[in-house]
């Protein structure tokens, strides 16, 4: 695995226009639970299932239990702080190397870490809106209201998340595209690509490195240049451009 690393770290070296992929865990060594893994949020009992939570209809239909279940669960505890994957990738952005981060979660550590061209796939708890006026709310809205939290004008005001049954934001696609097909370097880490359709845009990559980071093998392994099979914030925080 050292190897690895320092095939890595001349590729960091060598480029200007890296891409980073990344998945639940980057965050879940931050302290955030990811959804699949044996103490994920899906391996949890709840009265519903989370994935039926999770979901548009039981959003429409039982706004209360999904809140509930939102606050206590999706929202990170004011404690959790980026981790040295986050620092190490906002770094390699303010040196000139890495282009954009595409994240898959919504905690918005990346940008609380100082990552500036961020493009979040499935939305961000930090932000929400009115269904009924389309005003704009903060996260702090949302943890304060009791209940369903609702605007002046009597509307729901909804998480800038993407629940089970809604599309990605199409621009937001486009941008993830844009990076990845441009990229030289492209690394996955901390995801399965298990979620789709997130997961099928690395098929856009039409670079020559592509490295993948990830506790246990993700099915990219088998397209992938290198692979190292380990943490991913003590990974890319031992690499620095001149080490």
């Amino acid at each position: 695995m050292q190897d690895n690393i320092a095939v890595l770290r001349e590729w960091i070296a060598g480029s200007d226009n890296i891409v980073f992929f990344g998945g639940a865990g980057v965050s879940t060594e931050s302290g955030i639970p990811d959804f699949r893994s044996t103490d994920g949020l899906y391996r949890q009992e709840y009265k519903y299932p989370p994935e039926t939570i999770l979901s548009h209809t039981f959003f429409e239909q039982n706004p209360e239990e999904f809140f509930r279940f939102y606050r206590a669960k999706l929202i990170p505890d004011k404690s959790v702080q980026p981790n040295a994957a986050h620092r190490r990738l906002a770094e390699l952005e303010r040196e000139g190397k890495l282009r954009a981060v595409i994240t898959q979660n919504i905690d918005g550590l990346h940008s609380d870490a100082g990552s500036k061209n961020v493009i979040e796939l499935h939305g961000s708890v930090r932000r929400s809106h009115c269904m009924k006026c389309g005003k704009s709310y903060g996260l702090e809205f949302i943890t304060s209201a009791d209940g369903v939290p609702r605007c002046s004008c009597g509307g729901i005001v909804k998480p800038d998340v993407v629940l089970y049954e809604e599309p990605l934001n199409e621009s937001d696609i486009n941008a993830a595209i844009n990076a990845i097909s441009d990229a030289d370097v492209l690394i996955i880490g901390g995801t399965s690509l298990a979620v789709q359709p997130a997961a099928g845009l690395i098929r856009f990559f039409n670079g020559r490195r592509l490295a993948v980071i990830n506790k246990s093998p993700p099915s990219a392994d088998d397209e992938a240049d290198i692979v190292i099979n380990g943490s991913i914030g003590e990974t890319l925080g031992s690499i620095t451009v001149n080490s």
